[in-house]
């Protein structure tokens, strides 16, 4: 049971932790958005080619996966039951890895650098 009580300790961290990730890292991404002279599409891509906004944004996305990733598996844990279970926490981390692999080649893409 002691291990349960840490495995449970660091969720709770890490959903905190990622958490407040956010807040900032929305509160930068919110402020980037809105001074921004023109909103427009030429303007985000202009915008996401300097290379610190691009990291800056692939920590938000990343962020915002890993604490969706977290609390998906607070669900899985809490209502899926018997072989579903091991099934369906899979299923939920291949589909976040593979959120964040799309993200992160989307803005390889949209920052203006050509594919290989």
């Amino acid at each position: 049971m002691n291990a349960a009580r840490g495995h449970a300790t660091r969720h709770w961290r890490n959903q905190k932790i990622s958490a407040l990730a956010l807040v900032v890292l929305g509160g930068w991404f919110l402020f980037s958005l809105l001074s921004l002279s023109d909103p427009g599409f030429g303007s985000v891509r202009a915008w996401l080619a300097v290379p610190a906004q691009a990291l800056l944004m692939l920590l938000f996305s990343w962020c915002a996966l890993w604490h969706s990733a977290q609390g998906v598996q607070v669900v899985v844990d809490d209502y899926v039951y018997g072989a579903w279970h091991a099934r369906a926490r899979l299923v939920s981390r291949s589909l976040h890895l593979a959120a964040a692999a799309a993200v992160a080649w989307a803005l390889y893409v949209l920052a203006g650098m050509p594919p290989p």
